[in-house]
């Protein structure tokens, strides 16, 4: 199998989100951080499975997962490969592998829970092929490799196939996961108290700090491919938003607070929609929202409180989300307000 890689493109349990997910996955909840509510209990339990092979942790599987599509839900999701979904299969393996862990009828290595599932019982396998075969090295180097490349390349150049195997994209591919592990281990990146609308919205969109900016990309469901017009999503004189696969600064907020409160997709349509509950600067609570305007009135960035003097946002092309100071998010004298969901 051969996934090529995706062009570059907290945690929160959901209680009854899937069946099964218990006392074995919950126990390891606290090595994950950063990583999209709707993936972390599948991760969690595709590690419960592979009970054989603790170096399947949920952090490497994170990893993985952010090399592979950094966590896109889009069907958008395939490489010129035709590697599908968020897991990145190819046909031939995801019928090995293939299942309907969310129980909706279907086996799609589109839908999180599948493809979770199906990476974690791939590398499980992998992880044992590494251990039988006798190659010296991380056996988890060896198994991503395996992912990548197909196990067979692992064999024949016994380890990890060199720079010079298909211009370094397995070689690459293991070095990026590897160093990953870590932003993926510990506590969360944003920590959020309470059990409101504005901090659930808030949690939600901390789970996604680190994810690219994609003008006019993102949807309800997660990140999405984005695109240019006249003025927007280019970078040093190239469209980068057609090949990123992120939020903009109102998918994200729009993402953080659907299906609780379906917002308006645009800055401005949020605005209008919130408009009704203003909040002055001195009475801001996690997960409201904070608008930036032109000098004409015409509102053109949002974003979320997230306390302390801190809002976190999608800035602009080049960027990620990100959580930084009020005042430095925007020009200072563009700051419109802030209104409540």
């Amino acid at each position: 199998m051969v996934v090529l890689i995706l062009p570059v493109i907290v945690l929160v349990l959901i209680a009854g989100l899937i069946a099964g997910v218990g006392a074995d996955t919950t126990a390891t909840a606290s090595t994950l951080r950063g990583v999209p509510p709707e993936f972390a209990p599948w991760i969690l339990k595709a590690v419960a499975e592979c009970k054989d092979h603790p170096e399947l942790t949920p952090a490497l599987m994170a990893a993985q997962l952010q090399q592979e599509s950094k966590f896109s839900t889009s069907r958008d999701t395939v490489s010129s490969a035709d590697a599908k979904g968020p897991a990145q299969f190819v046909d031939g393996t995801w019928a090995t592998y293939r299942n309907d862990a969310d129980g909706n009828g279907r086996a799609d290595p589109f839908d999180v829970g599948d493809a979770v599932i199906a990476q974690g019982r791939f590398m499980c396998s992998l992880l044992g092929d590494a251990k039988a075969s006798g190659i010296k090295g991380d056996v988890r180097r060896l198994a991503l490799a395996g992912y990548n490349a197909g196990w067979a390349a692992v064999l024949f150049y016994r380890g990890v196939p060199p720079k010079s195997f298909a211009e370094g994209q397995t070689h690459n591919y293991v070095i990026a996961i590897m160093a990953m592990i870590k932003d993926y281990q510990g506590a969360p990146l944003l920590d959020v108290g309470g059990s409101g609308a504005g901090s659930q919205a808030l949690r939600r969109a901390a789970a996604r700090i680190g994810t690219p900016y994609a003008y006019g990309g993102g949807t309800p469901a997660g990140p999405g491919r984005g695109f240019c017009d006249s003025g927007n999503g280019y970078l040093r004189g190239r469209c980068a938003a057609s090949s990123t696969i992120g939020f903009d600064c109102s998918s994200l907020v729009q993402y953080a607070y659907w299906p609780h409160t379906q917002l308006p997709r645009t800055a401005a349509a949020q605005y209008g929609a919130t408009a009704h509950q203003p909040v002055s600067r001195g009475e801001l609570r996690p997960g409201d929202l904070l608008f930036w305007a032109r000098r004409d009135g015409f509102i053109y960035h949002v974003g979320l409180y997230a306390g302390d003097g801190r809002v976190l946002h999608a800035p602009r092309t080049g960027r990620q989300v990100e959580v930084v100071g009020l005042d430095s998010a925007m020009p200072a004298s563009d700051y419109r307000g802030a209104t409540r969901v």
